[in-house]
């Protein structure tokens, strides 16, 4: 609900002249003096200093400095905050800000609500809180007036009392007056919040210039995050994955080499545990990145991850090449529903479809467990639904209590072009080892029984 709807409303209900309203509308009219005065003494020192061509940039600031206190000062009757509508530089320096700053609509529009603040709307806020309060609470002091006189007073310099009869009548007036006026001054400060913030706060333009910004950024770090997994990806599979190996190697070799015995069952025993490592390390490469959904896309990768499954899961999805990202993201919602449907489910089996149209890709996981999923339970889910978010898609989950459970991921997409479905794998043809290389661990079984 718009805070200045809040006053406005305000208005109408009975307890309007005992609430916060009347006073925090005075107070905000009033204060327009501590802006305004400095505001018309400035634009008299930029007029004059107009003729040396120094004059528009105190302008320009001034306007810029005012419309910042007045999106603060706002909030005393307009608790919404008014967010500033400029845009922050691409570059840093003060060039670049002053040339971001004079081609923006924005600024402009601060200007003109600088000169109408300073020559014309803060001696209204003024009058009318003069008006509106001043009138009634002199009246409403004509009993002291007379009392300070002794014989007589005038009330607002124009009404003569001259017995107390007539003061405190004038004073019940003035409480009456008080209380019809407060209206028309929160009218007043509603209507003034209002055409401050349609000055200074962000048009509709502006604010989807920004949103399409945002969204932008979002899907730069999206990128710059699958990037960086990638790398770490392939650092671990050529770095540590192939010292892992050799490792593992040299390990099989010394344990054929060596004579029966408690060295040879230490070898052993440090031969399967670098195996054991070195699967570990396999499935973590392929939870941050798995090669196959690099190197085949979304479809083989969702094969690949049924297969990994303890519930026997179903498989149908013929797709094209899609953006990395989005393949990213669906892969891992379906493994984490996977996953959810392993330990928590109680399912028999699970059915994973997924397909392509009409511009936008389509995944749903569905089982036949207990039901009673929540996103907001621990499952992991509300992780992904904002990792979806960022492609502008969407998760919904179906799981009323006894089942099924439905998981349905959407995201809007276009096959990436130039990308086959599916990339044939590179045939591998075995190595012959030479004669002098034989070993009877890499080339030949050898019975070592005897």
């Amino acid at each position: 609900m718009p805070p200045a709807e809040q006053l406005f409303q305000a208005l109408t209900r009975r307890d309007y002249l005992v609430s916060r309203w009347p006073w925090r509308a005075a107070v905000y009219l009033a204060g327009s003096v501590l802006t305004g005065v400095p505001a018309l003494v400035l634009l008299c020192v930029a007029g004059v200093l107009s003729f040396v061509l120094v004059g528009l940039p105190l302008h320009v600031l001034g306007g810029l400095g005012l419309a910042a206190v007045e999106r603060r000062r706002i909030r005393i009757v307009d608790p919404a905050v008014a967010v500033s509508p400029h845009r922050t530089p691409d570059e840093p320096g003060i060039g670049a800000w002053l040339r971001v700053r004079l081609t923006e609509q924005a600024t402009w529009r601060e200007l003109a609500h600088a000169l109408l603040h300073a020559l014309v709307l803060w001696p209204l806020d003024l009058l009318a809180v003069l008006v509106a309060v001043g009138l009634p609470v002199a009246a409403v002091a004509a009993p002291l007036q007379l009392a300070v006189d002794g014989h007589e007073a005038r009330v607002v310099k124009t009404v003569l009392v001259t017995g107390y009869p007539q003061a405190f009548a004038a004073a019940a007036a003035g409480l009456v007056l008080l209380a019809v006026l407060l209206y028309p001054l929160g009218a007043f400060a509603g209507a003034r919040a209002a055409l401050t913030r349609a000055l200074l706060a962000p048009r509709e333009g502006e604010l989807t210039s920004r949103l399409l910004e945002v969204t932008r950024s979002r899907a730069r770090l999206v990128d710059a995050f699958e990037a960086e997994r990638r790398r770490i990806e392939r650092d671990v599979h050529d770095g540590a994955q192939q010292r892992l190996v050799a490792l593992t190697m040299m390990l099989g070799l010394a344990r054929m080499d060596a004579p029966p015995g408690p060295l040879a069952d230490r070898l052993a025993r440090a031969h399967d545990e670098a195996g054991q490592v070195l699967t570990e390390l396999r499935e973590l490469i392929r939870g941050i990145h798995p090669p196959v959904l690099t190197d085949y896309g979304l479809g083989p990768a969702l094969a690949d991850a049924a297969d990994r499954s303890a519930v026997p899961v179903d498989t149908r999805a013929e797709l094209p090449r899609l953006a990395s990202s989005v393949e990213t993201a669906a892969y891992f919602a379906v493994c984490e529903a996977l996953a959810n449907v392993d330990k928590h489910s109680g399912a028999r089996s699970a059915r994973v479809t997924a397909e392509h149209g009409q511009g936008r890709l389509t995944v749903e996981v569905r089982d036949d467990g207990r039901g009673g999923a929540r996103p907001g339970g621990g499952s992991g889910l509300t992780g992904l639904a904002d990792r979806i978010a960022v492609l502008d898609g969407t998760l919904t989950i179906t799981s009323p209590p006894g089942g099924p459970t439905l998981l349905r991921v959407e995201i809007p997409c276009e096959p990436t072009p130039g990308e086959p479905s599916l990339r044939e794998p590179i045939p591998c043809e075995p190595i012959p080892c030479e004669p002098s290389l034989r070993r009877p661990s890499l080339c030949e079984p050898t019975d070592r029984s005897g």
